[in-house]
């Protein structure tokens, strides 16, 4: 009788632990979790060289990234995205253009490397990459043994000319090979949410995009940054939504739509991939990248994805729980004049007075008693950290 009881106990345990290790989804499973506890944090080429890449070019990026502070700021990965590559060998091995790359990309990884930054690349599902360059298609393990053996620490793959390919299919063989490489990489999903990467996506990479293309326009941004709502159940440390890479500093929206940009893209623990051109940042630019109480949301060790908690019109009110018990909140006026928008503490869980910081402006603006007003300028942001 007595080892029955044994058993039966052991039995229970075992199912407990099975259950228990359901309950973690499929996350707890992926062996790329430990890659990015964070959201990523870096520049890539595309958004202001698309094509126009070269080693030059990513070394110059990689001195900026350390002399204008954005290191400093919490950036580390300078990645190189479409164009970098030009055919295959004899032995299907990828060849980097000699005429832009002549060094090859061990030695800009190398040099990267020497500046304490890491180098991202990028290849496609698809049998070409978006600008016709060769695709990874049947080359997912030699390709990925390649960038491994480069010292490649990031790799963002797009799906491009992959018709009749099932990209849940596609990118598990990337991340098969991933987790044999011999140099962890994190791996950046970018299918455009094609197929809902968002329900795979936790247990395939570490990001994966949820839409199509932003651009360096107010309305793209926002259309895009605001229908991020409803996906934060599937983000968390190691496994992040995409809303694809910031445009601040290239030019084309206003300086509070630029605020908009980044104070959304933080609240949504996005990864913050700088797209400008970093040789040439104003001071303004600066101080909206390198705003390290913003980042420092977007960073949030509890890796909690931020959600609309009210809206009205125009008016949108989002929140992020952070790790010490207060909330990151945004109010946006998505309206075409200046407009008051009042945050209910009752909204984002609280009763009572609250604290706030203005995290943009760097104040405290003291003890409120059930509310705050703010007057928020047309397609504008406040960014307030509301602790009790």
């Amino acid at each position: 009788m007595k080892s029955l009881r044994c058993l039966l106990i052991i039995i229970l345990i075992s199912v407990s632990v099975s259950m228990n290790c359901a309950a973690a989804g499929p996350a707890a499973s992926n062996p790329l979790v430990k890659l990015a506890p964070a959201p990523p944090m870096g520049w890539n080429s595309w958004n202001k060289f698309a094509c126009e890449v070269s080693e030059q070019l990513i070394r110059e990026m990689a001195d900026a990234v350390v002399s204008s502070g954005m290191q400093a700021a919490g950036y580390q990965y300078v990645n190189i995205d479409d164009c970098w590559q030009v055919s295959r060998d004899a032995q299907g091995n990828i060849v980097a253009d000699p005429q832009h790359f002549p060094s090859g990309i061990k030695a800009l990884a190398d040099y990267v490397h020497s500046k304490g930054l890491k180098l991202g690349v990028y290849t496609d599902a698809g049998r070409l990459t978006c600008q016709k360059r060769p695709g990874s298609y049947e080359h997912e393990a030699q390709d990925v043994n390649t960038y491994a053996a480069w010292g490649v620490d990031y790799v963002k793959i797009d799906w491009c000319y992959a018709e009749g390919l099932d990209p849940e299919v596609q990118y598990a063989k990337f991340r098969d090979a991933l987790a044999k490489a011999a140099r962890p990489i994190v791996f950046s999903i970018c299918n455009w949410g094609v197929k809902a990467p968002w329900s795979w996506g936790p247990s395939t990479g570490n990001l994966w995009r949820t839409t199509g293309d932003i651009s360096d326009d107010y309305d793209r941004m926002s259309v895009i940054g605001f229908s991020q709502n409803g996906l934060e159940r599937f983000a968390g440390p190691g496994h992040w939504n995409d809303p694809d890479m910031l445009e601040v500093g290239n030019g084309r929206m206003k300086p509070d739509e630029y605020r908009t940009h980044m104070t959304l893209w933080t609240l949504l623990a996005a990864p913050l991939l700088a797209g400008n051109d970093l040789r040439t940042m104003t001071e303004e630019t600066k101080q909206l990248l390198m705003n390290k109480e913003v980042i420092a949301v977007d960073q949030d060790p509890k890796g909690v994805q931020g959600h609309r908690v009210w809206d009205e019109g125009p008016l949108e009110i989002w929140a992020k729980p952070l790790a010490d018990g207060s909330q990151a909140v945004g109010l946006f006026n998505r309206g075409e004049s200046e407009l008051k928008i009042t945050l209910a503490f009752n909204k984002i869980g609280f009763t009572g007075p609250a604290k706030l910081r203005d995290l943009w402006a760097h104040r405290d603006l003291g003890t409120m008693q059930q509310s705050y007003t703010a007057e928020v300028p047309k397609h504008g942001a406040v960014m307030l950290r509301v602790s009790q």
